[in-house]
């Protein structure tokens, strides 16, 4: 049996389930995830060419870059322990590196990943099992290798807000994202 892994505080400091959090709080709605708005936060959805399907979401700020995806899972086992290790697993696969560390939220692999000129960029693959869903987050730029860069991409990713649905899906089933309603227009 995979064990959930998250932190033992999760329920007060984040990531978030929808049953957890105030319905007064502002909150920028992608479907399956919620975000605090929050000075300086770029977001850009990521769509599968394939099928035109959001993906996942991006966000941009204090030059790093955090991008999510949220998963159905099942309701007494994690994925995050086994995920971690095919993230490694594929990370080294390509040429890089990777190392199990505990952070924040828990486990997590950092790696140093090939690029298309033949160095190597710092990532950090962060997951967090909640009830019902699994968050994954991939950090890059100087958060992924500069602790003191890292808090602000940190609390954006614990400000997440997950609104699993009560529909039945398959474990590891990606939870439907969508484009925020822009304020004033008429859909």
């Amino acid at each position: 049996m995979n064990t959930k892994s998250a932190p033992a505080d999760r329920e007060m400091t984040g990531p978030f389930d929808i049953s957890e959090v105030s319905a007064v709080q502002p909150f920028i709605d992608l479907g399956a995830i919620k975000v605090t708005p929050r000075t300086g936060l770029q977001l850009r959805l990521d769509i599968e060419e394939a099928t035109k399907r959001l993906v996942a979401a991006t966000f941009d700020i204090d030059g790093s870059t955090l991008q999510v995806q949220v998963f159905a899972a099942p309701r007494t086992e994690g994925l995050w322990n086994e995920i971690r290790e095919q993230v490694a697993a594929q990370v080294v696969k390509q040429g890089g590196k990777a190392e199990h560390v505990v952070g924040p939220f828990g486990p997590e692999v950092r790696a140093a990943v090939p690029t298309a000129d033949g160095s190597k960029r710092p990532v950090r693959f962060v997951g967090v099992d909640g009830p019902k869903w699994f968050l994954r987050g991939v950090i890059s730029g100087p958060a992924a290798d500069t602790d003191s860069r890292a808090a602000v991409v940190e609390d954006v990713f614990r400000s997440i807000v997950v609104n699993r649905g009560t529909e039945a899906l398959p474990p590891r089933e990606l939870l439907t994202l969508r484009v925020p309603p822009q304020p004033g227009t008429v859909a």
